[in-house]
């Protein structure tokens, strides 16, 4: 996509003041996850907290460049705070999209030198970069000439056959002399041979030691903490060592966890008094996507867990994906499935 093309995104799309040009705080923050952290579920994360720092899907620097690069960078404004995240290794292609990242009004751009699947190995993508660590170097001082945004990198605690504190440390001093300051570590190593993605995330042994250890050797980083983090007691015990959290699977499991991080972590309120409220706050936007002719299912599998654990969750859930992907589907849907859940009393006044 052309300068032009990006510039005439951004007047159409994101009119919002949500993106002020100040470096987003990351003290909780939503991890990158391929086919669910989806503009539409992104929304509705944005419904619940104000405050949570939402990244994108991983975006290959192939596919911004050769691809239909409006399509992988639309979004809302009122999805900020908002990162970009991509997969590369070439300094060249990666500077070129962190360029985008700032024309179509992205906080963050940050680089994936986590992901373990064979497909992005094969193309030099993901966390096959933990032993290059003067590659990522490069690419990272690439991406930092090009923008104006805060470059970050998030990364395993080693690999396979590289998996030593020493590795480690190499691979942070490396890329922080680069110029990068802040690392999103997930607490695990990824083992590139015989485990698939899956089983990357819940096999290999979480060493949240080893992420404190970080922060102490290196206290003017900034060291974001990821990998099994299901709780807020959790998240605090972690902000006693590092200066933010990172939660993955059990935020988009169970997103109404998100309705209460605007008090517990930013001293705010958030933004829902209600999980009925927050989804019906979504109904200008889910009807604009119909109007784009996106279809209610690609919407709709996002918001299943919304009434995780709730009386009439399981109803809710199970209407939804009975109906949501019939031809015509609307906004009805989602009303009708409203109502196999009780709504919250409201409070009385006095």
């Amino acid at each position: 996509m052309t300068e032009n093309a990006a510039a005439k995104f951004t007047e159409n799309s994101v009119t919002s003041t949500g993106n002020t040009g100040v470096e987003p705080s990351r003290r909780f923050s939503i991890a990158p996850m391929m086919d669910w952290t989806t503009p539409h579920f992104r929304y509705l994360a944005r419904q619940l907290s104000l405050h949570t720092l939402l990244y994108t899907e991983m975006v290959t620097t192939g596919a911004l460049i050769h691809g239909d690069t409006e399509r992988f960078l639309r979004h809302s404004p009122e999805e900020y705070p908002l990162a970009l995240q991509l997969g590369g290794s070439d300094g060249g292609e990666l500077a070129h999209c962190a360029r985008l990242a700032g024309q179509f009004g992205f906080n963050e751009v940050n680089l994936n030198v986590g992901c373990p699947s064979d497909r992005v190995q094969n193309n030099m993508i993901g966390a096959c970069l933990m032993a290059h660590p003067d590659k990522v170097a490069q690419a990272v001082s690439a991406m930092i000439e090009a923008t104006d945004l805060p470059v970050t990198v998030k990364h395993r605690i080693g690999i396979d056959g590289r998996e030593s504190w020493d590795q480690l440390c190499e691979f942070i001093e490396k890329v922080s002399a680069a110029g990068c300051r802040t690392f999103i570590v997930h607490a695990r190593i990824a083992v590139l041979e015989g485990l698939s993605p899956k089983e990357n995330r819940d096999i290999p042994p979480l060493k949240y030691d080893w992420v404190y250890r970080l922060k102490e050797t290196y206290p003017d980083l900034e060291i974001i903490i990821n990998g099994g983090i299901r709780t807020f007691e959790e998240c605090h015990q972690h902000l006693a060592h590092t200066d933010g959290v990172m939660l993955g699977r059990e935020a988009y499991h169970n997103p109404w966890l998100l309705a209460g991080v605007d008090p517990e972590f930013f001293g705010t309120p958030g933004p829902a008094t209600s999980r009925h409220d927050a989804l019906r706050a979504m109904f200008p936007f889910i009807q604009q996507e119909l109007d784009r002719g996106v279809f209610l299912t690609h919407m709709s599998r996002h918001v299943m867990g919304l009434f995780h654990g709730q009386p009439g969750g399981r109803q809710f859930r199970r209407y939804l994906s009975e109906n949501a992907h019939k031809p015509g589907s609307g906004l009805e849907v989602i009303e009708e499935a409203l109502k196999r859940v009780p709504e919250p009393e409201p409070i009385a006044a006095g």
